[in-house]
């Protein structure tokens, strides 16, 4: 069995689905973001600040190189973490990429209620504090990066459990 590579913008449910599926499956979760976090003791708000996003990049980029070799895991990728097609191309040799998608109204609410983003938050203030334009330009310039998914999830009105059902039968049958 392949790993399960989770992949879409932030607050698509890659860390929520993630847990469930794993569930399913009888994998472990991997959220890479948490995994930098606790390797490094900071959260990644504080990375970006001290560090850059570049120095951020380059660990999350080691990060992926590490869990793409394991084995019957899910991987949920930080929302950032496509900008590099090494990544891509790492975590697709032993994993199929899924890509959690939602609509622009339900991004805006997941992203606001989860705290600090700082790649989120930046764009928003360069545009003037509009959260919504925001994640609207984030997501063209990314939609490049999510088109070479195995399967797309449209996550806005599914359950947690509902996308890990569809994500799960999908790994059965590949």
């Amino acid at each position: 069995m392949k790993n399960v590579v989770l992949i879409g913008f932030m607050g698509t449910g890659k860390s929520s689905c993630g847990r469930a599926i794993a569930q399913q499956l009888g994998y472990r979760l991997v959220d890479l973001d948490k995994e930098i976090e606790t390797k490094y003791k900071m959260p990644i708000p504080t990375m970006f600040k001290v560090h850059g996003e570049d120095w951020f990049r380059q660990k999350e980029k080691e990060m992926v190189a590490y869990w793409a070799h394991q084995k019957n895991v899910v991987i949920s990728t930080g929302g950032g973490t496509v900008k590099n097609p090494e990544n891509t191309a790492c975590l697709r040799k032993n994993g199929k990429i899924i890509c959690l998608q939602a609509d622009i109204d339900t991004l805006v609410e997941r992203t606001s209620r989860q705290g600090r983003r700082p790649v989120l938050d930046a764009r928003a203030a360069q545009l003037g504090g509009n959260r919504r334009a925001a994640i609207a330009s984030l997501l063209e310039e990314r939609q490049e990066m999510y088109k070479n998914a195995d399967l797309y999830v449209d996550t806005g009105r599914l359950s947690p459990l509902q996308v890990a059902t569809r994500v799960s039968e999908f790994i059965r049958k590949s």
